[in-house]
């Protein structure tokens, strides 16, 4: 049981790491240079004040900043859902999986099917991802070999 705590935190799921706050400003950048045409079109067009034009591009950018903490996780290249990067890992069966069930990898809760038609696998216990097609994981019981 110490083994799948270990394996499932050693990615902290609260970390922003400064890849991930780049790749999200320079996705910004294309829709705040799309704002800044069309505000300086406006502005010669209807004559906007200054203090309007940069009020709202003010708020667009704290916008950006305030949708950062809510949306950090899909733009972090190493996520679980990104990937094959979850095979290998150590999850929990959450209900019986005969032949499928729910488990839960990383404190996510996924869909998952016994490997090549084996046993059923009781509930609450560790088992090792093997393959992933689509949202369904294919898993074997985990018997603590990282080998395996």
């Amino acid at each position: 049981m110490s083994r799948q705590r270990q394996t499932t935190s050693s990615r902290p799921a609260t970390a922003w790491s400064r890849q991930t706050l780049v790749h999200y400003w320079l996705l910004q950048l294309p829709e705040l240079a799309l704002v800044v045409l069309v505000l300086i079109l406006l502005q010669g067009w209807m004559s906007i004040p200054s203090w309007l034009f940069w009020s709202i591009m003010v708020a667009w950018v704290a916008k950006d900043a305030i949708l950062y903490p809510l949306v950090w996780r899909a733009y972090q290249p190493a996520h679980a859902s990104t990937g094959d990067a979850i095979i290998g890992d150590v999850g929990m069966t959450r209900e019986p999986l005969d032949p499928t069930g729910y488990i839960v990898v990383r404190g996510v809760l996924w869909r998952a099917k016994v490997a090549g038609g084996g046993p059923p696998i009781a509930s609450d216990t560790p088992v090792r991802i093997q393959a992933r097609h689509g949202l369904t994981l294919t898993v074997v019981p985990d018997r603590g070999d990282p080998n395996a």
